[in-house]
């Protein structure tokens, strides 16, 4: 079986990044004090507090989890091309990365929605390469 893992290597490795990165973002979003709250117990929406930017950016670490190690479990698991999944899911987490320190560090939303854009294609990649190959079985 370890065989058919192997040539996944990197995919695999930027499964284990993410799971650090969400380590580090959960982490960063409880420092300081946002400069309101919603009802809900959000901080209230300010790209100008870095409390606000910092909890946006793990929570929208949140949101693509699910389709990312989704998309790339199931790529591996239906045998996809491993150096597409390799390619694709190392991207997506180097965008993630860079994502995550210009929506912390800056207010540059340009730059954040094309790291976005960049992991949304990965994901994408990895989903529609999962498809193809379960209808290859």
């Amino acid at each position: 079986m370890m065989e058919h893992i192997a040539p996944y290597a990197h995919a695999l490795a930027s499964l284990g990044g993410w799971a650090i990165l969400m380590v580090i973002l959960l982490i960063a979003s409880a420092f300081g004090t946002p400069r309101g709250r919603t009802e809900s117990g959000h901080p209230v929406r300010d790209y100008s507090d870095p409390a606000y930017r910092r909890s946006r950016a793990f929570l929208n670490a949140i949101e693509i989890s699910g389709p990312f190690i989704a998309a790339t479990l199931a790529a591996i698991l239906v045998g996809a091309s491993p150096l597409l999944v390799n390619i694709f899911a190392s991207v997506f987490l180097a965008s993630r990365v860079g994502m995550a320190i210009v929506h912390i560090a800056t207010e540059i939303q340009p730059l954040r929605s094309a790291f976005w854009f960049v992991g949304l294609i990965c994901c994408l990649a990895l989903a529609g390469m999962a498809i193809v190959g379960a209808f290859a079985l």
